[in-house]
């Protein structure tokens, strides 16, 4: 089984390549068995994988919330993470630990990638060059070849080249100060140029974007994974002042 999350597709290609990779087609998308309530049932020595993006530094709140408090029927007898983030995971391992031991589980093997940037809501934060994140995608190709042997061997390890400086303060400091002023849809604004296609709503994992009167209407449970922004085939969406005149980028996996 491959539990995973994507916004704007970074870490599905991730989660597609492992599942293909591994033969493993029992691919869950975690804000949906969030919304059904769905328990997680093993059979015996099933593996488990999670697949998401670093947040802040750390598990995505919505990952978070999943795995400390989903059913488990039966226990995975490996488990391995595979993260994807635009620089430097700071304590995303020793945080994906703590929440998988509320559920008397242990993380077996925890890989990292660095992928695209996306999320550009301050100042200061950019979109890679698309040098670099050419760079970026054909390094994870070639790392998730090295990750998969190790999967199919099942290697115990933290495979994490990226955890980077400063990694208490990153995680244990800035992410509760993200989530507690950053994190939000009230400042998403949309142009005269939005032509009610939909798209933002469409690709929304916690389908917390509703069209109405032909314009997006974002109803309070954003995580800011910024697919609205990235997707919207005219631009016409941005996050205040801070994204305007940055770009866009979402993964396609045609490329």
């Amino acid at each position: 089984m491959i539990l995973w999350y994507s916004g704007c597709g970074n870490s599905r290609f991730v989660a597609d390549t492992l599942s293909k990779e591994l033969a493993d087609s029992n691919m869950i998308f975690i804000p949906d068995a969030a919304r059904q309530g769905m328990a997680l049932e093993f059979g015996p020595d099933e593996s488990l994988g999670i697949v998401f993006p670093v947040y802040s530094w750390s598990v995505p709140k919505l990952v978070s919330e999943f795995l400390r408090t989903a059913g488990f029927k039966g226990k995975p007898a490996y488990i391995f993470a595979a993260c994807t983030c635009g620089d430097e995971t700071g304590l995303t391992e020793k945080h994906l630990k703590k929440d998988l031991s509320k559920q008397g589980l242990e993380l077996d093997a925890f890989f990292s990638f660095q992928m695209p940037e996306t999320y550009i809501n301050l100042p200061g934060f950019k979109l890679d060059t698309p040098e670099n994140a050419r760079r970026k995608t054909e390094s994870t190709k070639a790392s998730l070849k090295d990750a998969v042997v190790l999967i199919k061997e099942r290697a115990k390890g933290g495979f994490n080249k990226l955890k980077g400086g400063s990694s208490f303060l990153k995680s244990n400091i800035l992410k509760p100060l993200f989530y507690g002023l950053l994190i939000t849809d009230r400042k998403f604004r949309v142009s005269d140029d939005c032509i009610g296609c939909g798209i933002c709503a469409k690709n929304c994992p916690l389908r917390n974007i509703t069209i109405e009167n032909d314009r997006p209407k974002w109803n309070g449970h954003c995580t800011n994974c910024m697919s609205c922004y990235h997707r919207c085939p005219r631009n016409a969406i941005n996050f205040g002042s801070a994204t305007q005149g940055k770009g866009q980028y979402y993964f396609k996996q045609e490329e």
